[in-house]
């Protein structure tokens, strides 16, 4: 009888031992899922959303940066830890200083601005080209030599075959840009479209802008 028990207690150990190793792989199994549910999992789908869109913007920033090396190689942009889609800047003149967007001047926030913007159109993949880039102010926040350095690079990625529009107030800009399109004044609310260097092509007269 005491044989008995004993061959049923080694069974039984053999058995629990087992069973105990399986449980164990199933406990490794489930909790792939559960860092995937933590990370990504919402009843909305918001956490997979943010998460999609902070792996496209990790894409953006590395395009983004490699323009900011040309237009102010000082600043190096880069994700806020723990925030999926916040930004910060990184000021490589001050020692690599952490500084918030907002710290940034209106000059280097066009910057910074034109880098994630030709960062964006870098992104594009063969399916889905961005072949226009158009620019609204933010030149006249720049000085003389920064100007420069910004136009230079907007010529560069117009001779990629890219097309890029530049909306501005800024009378040193017009000698740079060979097309424009100028609104002539008329009076009583209602002014005309004029484009320059491109045939002597005129809007129709009397065509309201707003």
């Amino acid at each position: 009888m005491l044989r008995a028990r004993l061959d049923n207690d080694d069974a039984s150990r053999a058995r629990h031992g087992a069973e105990a190793r399986a449980l164990e792989l199933r406990r490794g199994e489930a909790e792939v899922w559960k860092t995937l549910g933590d990370l990504i999992g919402s009843h909305d789908g918001k956490k997979f959303k943010v998460f999609a869109q902070s792996l496209t913007l990790d894409a953006l920033l590395l395009h983004a940066n490699a323009h900011l090396r040309e237009l102010a190689r000082r600043y190096r942009l880069e994700r806020v830890p723990g925030h999926d889609l916040d930004l910060q800047v990184v000021d490589g003149d001050m020692g690599d200083e952490v500084r918030s967007v907002a710290s940034l001047s209106g000059g280097e926030s066009f910057l910074v601005s034109l880098a994630l913007a030709l960062g964006l159109a870098s992104l594009s993949s063969e399916t889905t080209q961005v072949e226009t880039l158009f620019i609204d102010e933010g030149f006249g926040t720049l000085d003389p030599e920064t100007l420069e350095v910004a136009l230079a690079t907007l010529d560069a990625l117009q001779a990629t075959g890219r097309q890029v529009g530049i909306i501005s107030h800024v009378s040193g800009l017009a000698e740079r840009i060979g097309v424009q399109v100028r609104v002539v004044k008329q009076g009583g609310g209602r002014s005309r479209l004029v484009v320059e260097g491109d045939a002597g092509l005129v809007v129709p007269e009397g065509q309201q802008v707003a």
